[in-house]
């Protein structure tokens, strides 16, 4: 490229005097930066090689401070900038906190962190697994939300996977893990590591540590050795740690569950196909399942049973019958109020205990804000108390279509008895259902005319729109051999060939047999 000689004059001139570098001119006279290399090169000027020592800079706020920094550095080399700004701002330094960050970034002050060496481990088959847990952000509950959180166990020699999905990390969970992971590989290893989390060591000093008993309990069952990793030594359990990532890159970030049922199928599903079928770290030629299949030859046979995994705990009955668990409620006797029960909870149900005798059972609601009930313990209630069937219907209604309410405020307007009406709602919510029955109150409510014989107008009429058949109520007695009655249906062809033989008879002969048949009646009527 040729420039002008002026341009060559004024890149010397800034090179040499002003001590610009070399890009700046560049950029300042808009020609590219080999350019003014060359120009210099002619000149006879070689290009001085621009250190951060050799730099000419002005004299910054944080120099009179930088003997203190590195010998604090050398003391603590993990301190904090944030801390260490405090330090300096009472000696002086009068800069703000984010600029002395990046100050000691840029500047290379921290001391380098020491490069360490590992060794690569070796275990023998069924000797060792590893266990940890693995959070995977916010799950949409009805009600709310809560924490995906997925259980990991690995088998170290053939690297075969176990995976829990589940919404929480309690000692529950923790056991139910284990459980599901050993009889999903047939069999226990003879250890199992461990992060120091609360679920496994509750206290540690040294080398001295104290268990969780329960693990201790589950241990003895299984009969394998629970043995917790160094203090921030993840890397003594790298094989569930890089577990973990192949389960986000592999399998979560393509996974289209209905529900935490289905993912937990679709999981399990992962680890028999997918996971089982990738290569082998220790020898290529094979693959995880076929390592697998070696070593589940010699892991300890699984005892008789099941180890239980229940969370107890003592809950108190307040004045209403319900017990609050996991931010729901759920329904007792109405003879336990104002007692303490035992409750016993697992991921699948949840049972009340007085003493030793259970007194109510529900499934799991993984929900918030939600009220389980037993129908029993709701009809018992209201059996005892003649006064709530009134709010109990009400509720009732309120909770299945939140519209009645609207209704009802209308009809207490219009001196309409509350009681029979709620009594013919619930048995019209009983036999069109709770989507029918607000569909019907909306409409009837907004035609200005809020009465039960225009909802139940309005509901015939949908029924009727619908080509359906009224609902007519059937009461069986109590006796087996009505309710057990089995009808057997038969084939009607065999009333075909009658059919048929009846359309083609002879018409005259038909007219011939009817007049016999009226001659006879006469000699009879004589007679």
């Amino acid at each position: 490229m040729t420039i002008y000689r002026e341009i060559e004059a004024e890149i010397i001139r800034l090179y040499t005097v002003e001590r610009w570098c070399i890009g700046t001119i560049a950029e300042t006279v808009a020609v590219h930066h080999s350019t003014v290399t060359r120009v210099l090169k002619d000149a006879g000027i070689v290009p001085r090689e621009h250190s951060q020592s050799e730099t000419i800079r002005r004299r910054s706020m944080i120099d009179p401070f930088l003997g203190f920094i590195k010998e604090t550095f050398h003391k603590y080399p993990k301190l904090a900038a944030s801390v260490l700004h405090r330090m300096v701002s009472k000696r002086g330094y009068q800069g703000g906190e984010d600029h002395f960050r990046h100050l000691i970034a840029t500047r290379s002050l921290r001391p380098p962190k020491f490069a360490e060496a590992f060794l690569e481990l070796r275990t023998l088959p069924a000797e060792q697994a590893q266990v940890d847990w693995a959070s995977f952000g916010p799950w949409p509950v009805d009600g709310g939300q809560r924490r995906l959180s997925v259980f990991v166990m690995v088998l170290s020699y053939s690297r075969m996977p176990f995976v829990r999905f589940g919404l929480d990390q309690k000692m529950t969970s923790f056991l139910e893990g284990h459980v599901e992971a050993f009889s999903f590989f047939g069999g226990v290893p003879k250890k199992v590591l461990y992060d120091n989390l609360k679920s496994a060591v509750l206290e540690r000093v040294g080398d001295a540590k104290r268990f969780n008993p329960i693990l201790l309990d589950l241990a003895a069952w299984y009969r394998f050795e629970p043995r917790p990793v160094g203090i921030r030594r993840g890397n003594e359990k790298g094989r569930v740690e890089r577990l973990i990532s192949y389960i986000r890159s592999s399998f979560f970030c393509a996974a289209e569950p209905d529900d935490l049922d289905h993912l937990n199928r679709l999981g399990l599903e992962w680890c028999t196909t997918v996971a089982a079928q990738r290569d082998w770290p220790e020898q290529r030629m094979i693959t995880v399942r076929q390592a697998y299949e070696k070593e589940q030859q010699l892991l300890v046979p699984l005892p008789g049973d099941p180890f239980p995994c229940e969370e107890e705990l003592d809950v108190r009955v307040g004045k209403t019958p319900y017990i609050r668990f996991d931010c729901n409620r759920y329904s007792v006797p109405h003879t336990r109020v104002r007692r303490t029960l035992t409750l016993r909870a697992d991921s699948r149900r949840v049972r009340i205990f007085d003493g030793t005798r259970t007194v109510a059972a529900h499934p799991r609601c993984w929900d918030k804000q939600k009220l389980i009930e037993d129908a029993k313990h709701i009809d018992s209630l209201r059996e005892a108390k003649r006064e709530a069937r009134l709010h109990s219907g009400q509720d009732r209604l309120l909770r299945a279509v939140p519209g009645c309410e609207l209704l009802l405020m209308e009809l207490s307007k219009r001196q309409r008895r509350l009681h029979r009406s709620v009594k013919q709602l619930e048995s019209l919510l009983d036999a069109f259902g709770a989507e029918d029955l607000a569909a019907a109150i909306d409409e009837a409510l907004a035609s200005g005319s809020p009465g039960l014989p225009d909802v139940q107008f309005v509901l015939d009429r949908r029924r009727y729109e619908h080509e359906q058949l009224p609902p007519i109520p059937i009461d069986l007695p109590d006796d087996p051999k009505v309710r057990g009655i089995v009808v057997t249906p038969h084939e009607l062809d065999a009333y075909d060939p009658a059919s048929v033989e009846e359309d083609t008879q002879d018409p005259e002969q038909d007219e011939t047999t009817s007049e016999i048949s009226s001659a006879d009646e006469e000699k009879r009527n004589v007679v």
